[in-house]
């Protein structure tokens, strides 16, 4: 699937993105983005940490929302149909989108019926998937993302970096400065005299804003849950002008992904508990919106609700891959990845960053492209994204996962009720490596001898590796070779003590 961004023009292909290892090398020499990150990073998840030991419990509640979307997963198709039925039943209409394609065919569709050319949005991660602003502009419509740091991202023509502050690698100065340069051009211009103070950066974001809510008739928005039991749409925020765009406007849409359905309201309990403590580090959230269906003396008068596919059955197929979709889109994960503090979220090159993204972005997206394929290499398996992750995914394990489909053949395609991997071209060099090392690793006197020359040669060994493995050591130092094997340093201290080996 492919993605344009806000300032290129409607129709215009984007250009390939960068391998992670590329595009991370140039985002390390950049000292200022580095400096965001890490003073963002280590301010939120030192938080988090503190709003998590408040709760004794904290444990058993990350085994139940580990459980609850296991089990929800594994009936997939059962609570699907039955939330269809409950937002059916309350007023609502129901639509099923296979891909991105289908989705924005969907949507547009349904904001042309209004006769409208303009829309305002919740922050949306599933929008932000499937291009949804990109393909409203080619259509003549106009998208105002309402979210402080989603604004400060289109103002600025960027790109997210962040699943939850978007705009987590521009510090006060650079926002002013997009403010001050970009606000006249989408309305209420920025006021005279701006500073970079968060109180008047707030003021100039919520006086820019306040005209397109008092005028907006459609809004578009996803979801952070969907509940079968009754047909309940579920968003939290922290600012407030999330629920503007669910209650002003005559007409609501909102886009969700097939996985973020639960079963019944007592689920739904456990997760506004674990979600804000993992994502803000809030008790709870300071807006918590339901919605259920259209009621004739509230809130928007039509409701469509798009449920978006686009890759999660196959992804949901992959027996190990699966856990990927319990994510609740907190974002713990990427405060505590050594590599996303250093690398940032551009590097990632997708809407999904850090940890995350480097195991749901090449599941939804299969591994042919070179990014795609580059990003399951995208950790140091160190394991504090599992730590922290509030439903228990084991993203390094996936991760490992991953890397093992990328070199034994790339995606993931379902043929019948099986998934089989597509071969794929290159990694022959690996492929061979890894032949020979089953080769000699059981063959104990070829390893023993094999060692033994190793160590006697270590003086003449490179710091990097010649022809295909440059591409393993251009990123890492050689160990250096022991003096002796670790078989012949046992035998001599401890051979004649507790046996030979």
């Amino acid at each position: 699937m492919s993605r344009t961004f806000l300032g290129m023009p409607a129709g215009t292909p984007p250009a390939p993105a960068p391998a992670f290892p590329e595009a991370a090398r140039d985002a390390v020499r950049d000292s200022r983005l580095r400096g965001n990150l890490r003073h963002a990073t280590q301010t939120i998840r030192a938080r988090r940490a503190a709003a998590v030991a408040e709760l004794p419990d904290w444990a058993e509640l990350r085994e139940a929302g580990r459980r609850i979307k296991d089990h929800t997963l594994r009936h997939l198709d059962h609570y699907l149909v039955r939330l269809e039925a409950s937002v059916t039943a309350a007023g609502g209409t129901v639509h099923w989108a296979a891909d991105a394609e289908e989705a924005n065919r969907i949507v547009t569709g349904l904001v042309r019926e209004t006769g409208e050319r303009e829309v305002v949005k919740v922050k949306s991660m599933t929008t932000q998937e499937i291009g949804l602003n990109e393909a409203l502009e080619a259509a003549g419509i106009r998208a105002y993302e309402t979210d402080l740091a989603e604004l400060i991202v289109q103002l600025g023509r960027d790109r997210p970096s962040h699943i939850l502050v978007p705009a987590i690698h521009r510090n006060r100065g650079e926002i002013r400065e997009v403010f001050a340069r970009e606000m006249a051009a989408w309305g209420r211009p920025a006021p005279d005299g701006l500073t970079d103070s968060p109180a008047d950066l707030a003021e100039a974001a919520r006086l820019h804003l306040r005209e397109k809510f008092l005028r907006a008739r459609v809004g578009i928005s996803g979801a952070n849950f969907a509940v079968a039991e009754t047909g309940t749409l579920v968003v939290v925020e922290s600012e407030g002008n999330g629920r503007m765009c669910l209650t002003l406007p005559e007409t609501l849409i909102s886009v969700v992904g097939i996985e973020k359905v639960v079963p019944t309201w007592r689920d739904l309990e456990v997760f506004l508990q674990t979600l804000p403590r993992s994502s803000t580090a809030e008790r709870m959230n300071p807006y918590t919106s339901m919605w259920t269906g259209v009621a004739d003396d509230d809130g928007p008068r039509v409701f469509h609700l798009v449920l978006l596919d686009n890759g999660r059955t196959d992804t949901l197929a992959d027996e190990v891959g699966r856990q990927a979709l319990r994510c609740i889109r907190c974002s713990a994960c990427l405060n505590v990845c050594p590599v996303y503090e250093r690398a940032g979220g551009h590097a990632y090159g997708s809407v999904y960053p850090g940890p995350i993204g480097a195991v749901l972005g090449p599941q939804l997206r299969g591994t042919a492209s070179e990014l795609d394929a580059s990003l399951p290499y995208a950790s140091s398996l160190c394991g504090a994204c599992y730590e922290v992750c509030p439903v228990a995914i084991d993203i390094p394990d996936v991760l490992v996962h991953l890397r093992e489909r990328v070199v034994q053949g790339g995606t993931a395609t379902r043929d019948g009720n099986k998934v089989v991997l597509r071969p794929a071209k290159g990694h022959a060099a690996e492929r061979a490596a890894m032949r020979a090392a089953r080769w000699a690793l059981g063959r104990p006197r070829v390893l023993r001898t094999g060692q033994r020359l190793t160590s006697r040669t270590r003086r003449l060994h490179p710091r990097t590796l010649p022809g295909p493995g440059r591409a393993w050591s251009g990123t890492r130092d050689l160990p250096p070779v022991p003096e002796e094997p670790f078989r012949d340093w046992w035998q001599r201290t401890r051979g004649g003590k507790d046996g030979a080996t």
